[in-house]
């Protein structure tokens, strides 16, 4: 099968793919950012990088077989200012689907946030499809929300994993990673935040969905068994969150994995909606 991933960031759609025994023949990722490029191609050697999305000539990739997009989605979200398609980032969206018509894949599969529904039936039209909303929580230990469009065949819910905060936790865990007491009163006196201190996750709970900010609640644990209050997911925890491998995305700094993977899918879900083009696929082939 050859693929076009379009914002591929650190190629766990590969990951995904490779789960869900789908044979890769060729692998195209458009991609910009450095990090998650040296990531996807540290972990995926035979990726092709192919850079921005808005340079591809569709003419280059006529016999794509799955086209996938992911791209940024803090504006629609309302963990961001929600700018919808005013945001240049947001209007990226329409370069997937100018690719889209051009191509004309067999399969294609776009994913993002919840949003407004005037918004999300915007992009409903464009590809002539309804979302299926999917909670990573039900394959991973977080709580992420998630609106897939695709013409994959037979897309179901996944089962139930029954996966929880305690049974992904790293069992020694760095200093560098726990909060201070000077830092702990400091947030108790912000007004701002979205939540109050009180309500950081307890160790045996589900995580709230990572954001790209690891200062942010749902990126903090609050521990009551381990002599600590509060610290930070370790980027290795968040990688297990995202059901990526332990160390996927270890060859960056600590900030720039937080980001990567907090911008990034559960790689469970999108291999459980993979797994729905494998008998379509094999009887074609």
């Amino acid at each position: 099968m050859k693929i076009l991933s379009l914002f591929d960031w650190m190629a766990c759609w590969y990951e995904a793919l490779q789960r869900a025994w789908i044979p890769i023949d060729k692998y195209y990722a458009s991609e910009i950012d450095k990090y998650a490029i040296q990531i996807a191609t540290k972990n995926h050697p035979d990726i092709i990088e192919i850079w921005d999305v808005c340079e591809i000539k569709w003419e280059d990739y006529q016999d794509i077989d799955l086209l996938i997009w992911g791209s940024p989605c803090q504006w629609f979200s309302v963990a961001g200012k929600m700018l919808n398609f005013n945001d240049p980032r947001s209007k990226l969206f329409f370069e997937y689907v100018r690719l889209l018509r051009q191509i004309q894949p067999k399969y294609f599969l776009l994913e993002n946030v919840k949003m407004k529904k005037e918004w999300q039936d915007i992009i409903s039209r464009e590809l002539w499809v309804e979302p299926i909303e999917i909670n990573s929580s039900l394959v991973s230990a977080q709580n992420r929300r998630r609106l897939y469009w695709t013409n994959i065949p037979w897309v179901t819910q996944p089962k139930d994993k029954w996966i929880l905060l305690k049974d992904i936790l790293d069992k020694n865990v760095d200093e560098k990673y726990y909060l201070t007491e000077r830092q702990i009163e400091m947030i108790r006196n912000w007004k701002w935040f979205e939540k109050p201190l009180d309500r950081v996750k307890w160790f045996n709970d589900k995580s709230d969905t990572l954001t790209t900010h690891c200062w942010k609640f749902s990126n903090w644990i609050k521990l009551v068994n381990d002599g600590k209050w509060v610290r930070r997911f370790t980027p290795n925890e968040c990688d297990a969150l995202q059901t990526l491998n332990k160390w996927y995305s270890e060859w960056v700094w600590d900030t720039q994995r937080w980001v990567m993977l907090g911008n990034w899918w559960t790689v469970d879900v999108i291999a459980h909606i993979f797994r729905s083009i494998q008998q379509w696929w094999h009887t074609e082939n």
